[in-house]
């Protein structure tokens, strides 16, 4: 059975480098599950820091939409895996379909079957997400879309993870313990 930790924070809270150094504790193989894509060269300069600062210690996998596919493809002998982040694949996928109900169905749709799956994974996860529920009532209605979603994954993750860390101004606040 997989062990899952979520780490939530606001943009530039430390997330990812905590999560890095949580999985760098940790022996065994190691994998990172990317899901930005370098859609122009400022996001692709932040992709190429990313790498940098992981360094040779994980196998990188890139993947923009299909998560539950691309966590079956890890092979099962990586002692963890870092998926960073949550708050990209679920942009990727709102934007990926053509209508607000049929983006909000087809998005929680994704993330049930990703939780379903949880037993399958024998790695411990890590999973990295922005915490968006802090902040202003976005003034778009897919800005507002994105928030609820975001949201809700968040606490669907929380509430099938063994242990949440939030992140405030790079300080770990636990609010989930095994």
């Amino acid at each position: 059975m997989s062990h899952w930790t979520l780490i939530i924070g606001g943009a530039r809270s430390g997330k990812s480098r905590f999560a890095l150094e949580q999985a760098k504790r940790m022996s065994g193989s190691k994998a990172y599950l990317a899901t930005a894509a370098p859609g122009d060269q400022e996001m692709a300069a932040r992709i190429e820091a990313h790498r940098q600062e992981r360094g040779k210690d994980f196998v990188t996998y890139e993947e923009q939409l299909e998560l539950l596919a691309k966590l079956e493809k890890i092979p099962g002998s990586t002692q963890v895996v870092v998926v960073d982040c949550l708050t990209l694949w679920i942009t990727n996928l709102l934007l990926s379909r053509g209508s607000i109900s049929e983006e909000t169905a087809f998005v929680r749709d994704q993330v049930r079957e990703l939780i379903r799956a949880k037993d399958r994974f024998p790695s411990r996860i890590i999973w990295v997400s922005n915490e968006v529920g802090c902040g202003i009532v976005p003034g778009e209605p897919i800005g507002r879309l994105f928030q609820d979603l975001l949201g809700w994954t968040n606490q669907q993750f929380a509430g099938s993870s063994d242990r949440v860390v939030q992140m405030v101004a790079g300080l770990p606040v636990e609010i989930k313990k095994p």
